[in-house]
């Protein structure tokens, strides 16, 4: 049976051609909300913060993993040999550690009970264990997170459910000609939304360009609809913007598989809930939490390279973008939750990649 309302027998023909969408009653579900913390984003890779953050040896950079959802408490520190990511959780009686950004530390000590850690995260004392037998062992060390660079970003994962370079490095191979380094963090720029929808809708709304002519008048007057381009792959999928003449483009090299094309955004999805955009001027991070069934915070981290092409073309007034997703999506959480509808179907030219996603939903909830 296809699309079962069941978490655990959710069902999307590999065949778009005849394959029909997620059942509205998924959207729903308080157990496959529930599921999904562990089936699908504790496996995924999360954006924690960029290098510029952790430039000064010693420093200790404390984040929340996929906050208001997972909320797992992390820790980076930089020590001479680089980076590490671990638990900031104490070992003893649970503690956080630490509370803030510092820098120029030399350890880590519990301000519970004294425990002292290494910036690696390993045990080093503790007053009041002498005459405890088989102390220390392993488990009083700080257990490690994966952590992965993506120029100047960070990324983690408790447990990964695909290999960094499963996704990551084949995107930074395909845009290894932009200067990912000269990327420098706007805070005034930066933004979250509060969208009254399930977090899967915004994916899905994010992953077709089917809605722009219809949703996006101005971000429409400068996409060249007609050559709008979608490619999948394993554990991501790119939407390539093709732009107008007169609109700002890449400055793509010679050799280059897309040389020639005038590609004024690469959109990028990566499973689940991660959106990088680049433009000529930069790049826009988006990072979509969930908070209720219902309820989604949308991150929006906005990275400068080129101030003088900022705010043109397909990457201009992002905000009026953001603001008519916003409500064409709270509108598609009212009605799919409607008893009348069950699922849709997909156009097999325009939504590739919201077919790709389910299917990765499917994959990922039926384990």
């Amino acid at each position: 049976m296809e699309n079962n309302s069941s978490e655990t027998n959710i069902f999307i023909d590999e065949d778009i051609t005849v394959a029909s969408t997620l059942s509205g009653a998924i959207y729903s579900s308080d157990s496959f909300f529930e599921n999904s913390k562990e089936y699908i984003f504790l496996k995924s890779w999360h954006f924690v913060t960029d290098s510029d953050e952790l430039r000064v040896d010693g420093t200790v950079f404390p984040f929340v993993l996929s906050p208001g959802y997972l909320n797992e408490p992390l820790l980076v520190t930089r020590t001479q040999e680089g980076l590490k990511c671990m638990s900031n959780v104490c070992t003893h009686r649970g503690n956080i550690l630490v509370a803030s950004k510092e820098q120029n530390c030399k350890g880590i000590t519990c301000c519970y009970h004294g425990r002292r850690f290494d910036l690696d995260g390993r045990f080093i004392s503790m007053p009041g264990f002498e005459e405890a037998k088989n102390f220390p062992s392993e488990v009083e060390n700080l257990p490690q997170v994966p952590l992965n660079e993506f120029g100047k970003l960070l990324f983690a994962s408790i447990e990964p459910g695909f290999t960094f370079e499963d996704s990551f490095d084949k995107i930074f191979e395909r845009l290894n000609f932009l200067p990912h380094q000269e990327l420098k963090h706007y805070p005034d720029l930066s933004r979250d939304y509060l969208i009254k929808a399930n977090w899967m809708i915004y994916c899905e709304n994010y992953l077709e360009g089917f809605h722009i002519p219809f949703v996006h008048p101005g971000l429409n007057a400068a996409i060249d609809f007609g050559n709008y381009d979608y490619e999948i792959d394993r554990f991501f999928n790119l939407q390539v913007g093709i732009v107008k003449e007169g609109e700002e483009i890449f400055d793509i090299p010679e050799g280059h598989q897309d040389h020639g094309k005038r590609v004024g955004a690469y959109y990028y999805w990566v499973f689940p809930n991660l959106m990088l955009n680049f433009y000529p001027w930069g790049l826009s991070l988006n990072i979509i939490n969930p908070l209720e069934k219902d309820l989604t915070k949308v991150k929006f981290l906005t990275y400068v390279w080129d101030e003088s092409k900022f705010d043109k073309g397909a990457g201009s007034d992002l905000d009026k973008v953001e603001r008519e997703d916003e409500e064409i999506v709270e509108r598609v959480q009212i009605g799919i939750k409607s008893k009348l509808y069950k699922k849709g179907r997909y156009s097999p030219t325009m939504e590739r990649g919201t077919h790709h996603f389910h299917r990765l939903v499917a994959e990922f909830s039926n384990k």
